[in-house]
């Protein structure tokens, strides 16, 4: 089960990178890079830190009331 990595225009000759699940899901949108060279090395990033990433939950302590 892999995802697509699609490389789309985000305007003015900048481009972004949408993350879909072999479902055709939409997963992840990114923000936009100006050049194609950046785009790749942020879908690098990505590919290369979601193999290792922890789930942090940043949502602070519950409270019951």
């Amino acid at each position: 089960m892999a995802g697509t990595f699609e490389i789309v225009s985000a305007g003015q000759g900048a481009f972004r990178f949408r993350l879909k699940a072999d479902d055709g899901t939409l997963v992840a949108v990114s923000p936009s890079f100006q050049n194609i060279k950046a785009v790749v090395a942020g879908i690098t990033a990505v590919r290369e830190s979601a193999a290792t990433g922890f789930i942090v939950d940043r949502r602070g302590a519950l409270t019951s009331t």
